[in-house]
């Protein structure tokens, strides 16, 4: 289907490709749980797409196999910015079990909904592997199961509560919530010179601090401690409404939760997005087809169901119980304009295999287009 478009359009997976373009060294490897689907509904892929269009050599690794030798992380070499990661679309152990903590006989996000292509806790194994592979590389977390990993939170598989997944992936940041604008951030700081540590400002991230920081007491919420959580469901209910109320302010403050001798610091977010911003990143060169790699390959189901849809909006005010969209996008609705819309559906009409119907306008959730929120 894809067999006309030149592998250039995709961003790179191998080593022949990052040769091709006559890379010596990428800048960001990202590394994802995910099969690389070039299209705006997959996480890795609008991270990539932002960190090129910055002007920087990015390849992604996508389901890395994490029980051999490991030569999928060290294929592509050291990066000479980061590394990026994230286990995918949805958490993987969601993607693995069901509410019953039965294990699922399929992964949507893998060709054929094949099984297995990525490991429990999967953010923090490839982490892990990376901080072993690579010690002296920063790696960056991000994605859902980031977000939703961290501070204390209840993991629902052990039936235990879990300190921040900084604690456990040995990440060096973390980037919660809709990362393209943090990104971009980063990538200009770390790139003139700054260390990894420090990045304390920047908006929109966690990270594990060694010493109690210096605080402006009035823009600073101390949580309840990791410990004292453990032994009160009350303190770790009222870390959670801090957590909740400040996500979804205009003007938010730091979070600090000591854990044992350290701390995690969760800086206030990025402003929303205008919609400027946000047509910029829909706008970006998306094939909107799995890379070519996958070619002989059954269909990805993921992608199947959402290869023709369009995203007018991101957020939702609804704040359903069973639902972490608020949690990850926030509950203030950032809109695209009219013209981007129009311009992405002339594209798939345009897209290799379109059948004839776009299959859905809307948001994560439903339709909140230019309701702000």
């Amino acid at each position: 289907m894809n067999a006309q478009i030149p592998i250039s359009k995709w961003i790179p997976i191998t080593r022949k490709e990052v040769d091709q373009r006559g890379w010596e060294q990428l800048d960001v490897i990202l590394i994802s749980g995910d099969a690389y689907v070039d299209h705006p509904s997959f996480g890795a892929a609008v991270i990539a797409r932002v960190i090129e269009n910055e002007g920087y050599k990015v390849a992604i690794v996508p389901q890395p196999n994490w029980q051999d030798d490991l030569r999928d992380f060290k294929k592509l070499g050291r990066p000479r910015l980061f590394f990026g990661v994230t286990a995918g679309n949805m958490d993987s152990m969601i993607n693995h079990y069901t509410a019953n903590k039965r294990l699922r006989s399929n992964d949507a996000y893998t060709p054929a909904g094949r099984a297995g292509a990525r490991p429990d806790y999967a953010l923090t194994v490839y982490s892990k592997i990376l901080k072993q592979l690579f010690p002296d590389v920063p790696v960056i977390i991000g994605g859902i199961e980031a977000s939703l990993r961290r501070l204390t939170h209840y993991d629902y598989w052990s039936d235990n509560l879990k300190p921040s997944v900084l604690v456990d992936t040995g990440a060096d940041l973390l980037i919660y919530g809709m990362g393209e604008q943090v990104i971009k951030e980063i990538l200009q700081r770390i790139d003139s010179g700054q260390n990894i540590a420090e990045l304390s400002s920047v908006k929109q991230t966690a990270y594990l601090n060694n010493s109690k920081p210096d605080s402006d007491g009035n823009n600073i919420i101390h949580l309840f401690s990791h410990e004292e959580c453990l032994s009160s469901k009350t303190k770790f209910a009222t870390n959670f409404k801090h957590i909740e109320i400040e996500s979804n302010k205009v003007f938010a403050k730091t979070l600090i939760q000591q854990i044992g001798e350290k701390y995690i610091v969760v800086n206030p977010p990025f402003p929303l997005s205008t919609g400027g911003e946000l047509d910029a990143v829909y706008d970006l060169p998306f094939t909107r087809l799995p890379h070519p790699k996958y070619n002989k390959k059954p269909p990805i189901p993921a992608y199947e169901m959402i290869k023709d849809s369009v995203t007018l909006h991101r957020g939702c005010f609804g704040g359903c119980s069973f639902c972490t969209i608020s949690a990850h996008q926030g509950k203030f609705i950032s809109s695209r304009s009219k013209e981007s819309i129009l311009k992405e559906v002339d594209q798939i009409t345009k897209t290799p295999g379109f059948k004839g119907n776009i299959s859905d306008l809307g948001g994560p959730s439903a339709n909140m287009y230019r309701m702000k929120g």
